[in-house]
């Protein structure tokens, strides 16, 4: 797993580029079923409805929905994320790497207050879970739902050495695209609370 932040201009503002990268042992052919098709999509990351086409609009089931802006089959997808007043952008990338192929995705946000508290694991933690469930779900495709969706499951060792990890990697990352060190930890350690169920200070 590869993760990135990069900073940049998007729509004439300053923005963040959550950037996460992953080789999966399948085709670029299969990856992109498992990305498009709904049937598949809810047994690693959760129900969706809607269109899945260039133009049409979709809804995550008790999360965000938007528009699919560009869709170039079993090589890009890209959409817009709205979640309340809040939009973002992300745009997934499918590249041959290998026996596998590589699935990158960005996830682009201009700088707001929730970027300042929560830094890039806010939504680069919770694309880990999906990678993670995908992964699940190419070694396992029948199985109905993904690890995380299980009641208690986050409450679990296993989910809570995820998270830390995953929120730690995410302030280092912040780090490296020139985030001062002390704000980048305390980011991270609040992704992490966040995730963890746990009351912030």
């Amino acid at each position: 797993m590869v993760r990135r932040v990069d900073n940049l201009d998007w729509e004439g503002q300053p923005a963040k580029a959550v950037v996460a990268s992953r080789v999966y042992d399948t085709t670029p052919a299969d990856l992109w079923d498992a990305l498009t098709r709904a049937e598949r999509i809810k047994r690693w990351f959760a129900p969706v409805t809607g269109d899945l086409a260039l133009g049409g609009r979709y809804q995550v089931e008790n999360n965000a929905g938007g528009t699919i802006t560009e869709c170039v089959p079993d090589k890009k997808i890209a959409l817009t994320w709205e979640f309340g007043p809040a939009v973002s952008w992300v745009i997934v990338t499918l590249i041959p790497d290998g026996a596998g192929t590589r699935l990158e995705l960005q996830h682009i946000a201009h700088l707001s207050p929730h970027w300042d508290q929560y830094g890039p694991g806010a939504v680069g933690v919770g694309w880990d879970l999906g990678f993670m469930g995908l992964s699940r779900h190419l070694a396992e495709p029948e199985a109905d739902v993904p690890a995380e969706t299980v009641a208690g499951w986050f409450g679990s060792d296993e989910a809570k050495s995820f998270i830390r990890t995953a929120s730690d990697d995410w302030g280092r990352a912040d780090i490296v695209a020139g985030e001062p060190r002390e704000h980048a930890l305390a980011t991270a350690e609040a992704t992490r609370k966040f995730y963890s169920g746990e009351p912030a200070e």
